[in-house]
């Protein structure tokens, strides 16, 4: 099979070639601008390609109804031109192909579950921690879809006891993503997050907030696996952090294994890197090309 890939992040854009195995034979990236200009480098990259299914996993909110007038559209989001913006329709009027369709952080889950650090699994999370936070939902053998889809970044968290910070999203001010994200580590501290040192205060409060959102959604959805990715969980430092308060949040209540003796294997970066969401359309474009074949 030769499947395209789509990983459509608010800061860049990852486009590739891979096949059913989950290997990537070739990538391209480049940075976000508007619709019209971002679209027109992707479809120029497909172009000529011969690929059997293309998979999207998007910044959001989006559309995945597919009943819906407005399936596969970009809705809400404040990226500068993406609100309302028909990102699918953009590409089948390009590539008569199938395809699949889902956000960013739920293709993420879905390649993790299929290829790297839950296979095997019939359930985990993937929460991102970058210049957004997300998280992807796959339980029962499948991703996560309801009203809309998963919006696990803007769950409203407890204040950290020491932390003033009003937060930096636009709808919400100080939910997850206004206080964890990448924008909320620099606004707060002045500085972006790689400069601050290992050991600085900033880690602390950043794996209190994190750990919230974790233990929540162990209570609510029970995840055999939680994966978190992105670009502020490249400080390796936050992992412990976080599993103590996970620890001392759930306080012994949930009394599963994974939680009160192999924290370290349950709470883990992703198993495919910074392939993850890559990855991740690959699957949801081989799932969709396997359904149209049925």
């Amino acid at each position: 099979m030769r499947i395209g890939a789509i990983e459509a992040g608010g800061t860049k854009f990852v486009c590739g070639i891979g096949n059913e195995h989950g290997q990537i034979e070739d990538r391209v990236s480049f940075p976000t601008e508007g619709p019209e200009e971002t679209l027109r480098r992707v479809i120029d990259y497909f172009r000529g390609k011969s690929v059997e299914a293309i998979g999207i996993g998007t910044f959001g909110p989006i559309d995945i109804d597919p009943a819906s007038a407005t399936y596969g559209f970009v809705t809400t989001t404040p990226k500068p031109g993406w609100s309302n913006y028909d990102f699918l329709g953009a590409m089948k009027r390009e590539f008569d192909v199938p395809y699949g369709w889902d956000t960013d952080v739920n293709a993420a889950a879905f390649g993790e579950a299929t290829w790297g650090a839950a296979q095997g699994l019939d359930s985990c999370l993937y929460y991102t921690i970058g210049t957004g936070v997300g998280v992807g939902v796959y339980a029962e053998g499948k991703l996560v879809h309801g009203l809309v889809h998963p919006e696990g970044g803007h769950v409203l968290p407890r204040r950290h006891p020491d932390d003033a910070f009003a937060g930096v999203c636009p709808y919400h001010g100080d939910c997850l993503e206004g206080m964890a994200a990448g924008p909320a580590l620099e606004k707060r501290w002045g500085v972006k997050g790689h400069e601050l040192g290992v050991d600085h205060k900033a880690w602390e409060i950043e794996a209190f907030y994190i750990a919230q959102a974790v233990a929540g959604a162990v209570l609510l959805l029970s995840p055999k696996k939680v994966i978190l990715g992105g670009g502020v969980m490249k400080q390796e430092q936050l992992f412990p952090l976080i599993r103590a308060e996970v620890g001392r949040l759930l306080n012994g209540y949930v009394r599963a294994e994974a939680i009160v003796s192999s924290i370290d294997s349950y709470i883990v970066p992703p198993g495919l890197g910074d392939n993850a969401g890559l990855c991740g359309a690959l699957a949801l474009g081989r799932a969709a090309l396997a359904g149209a074949n049925r």
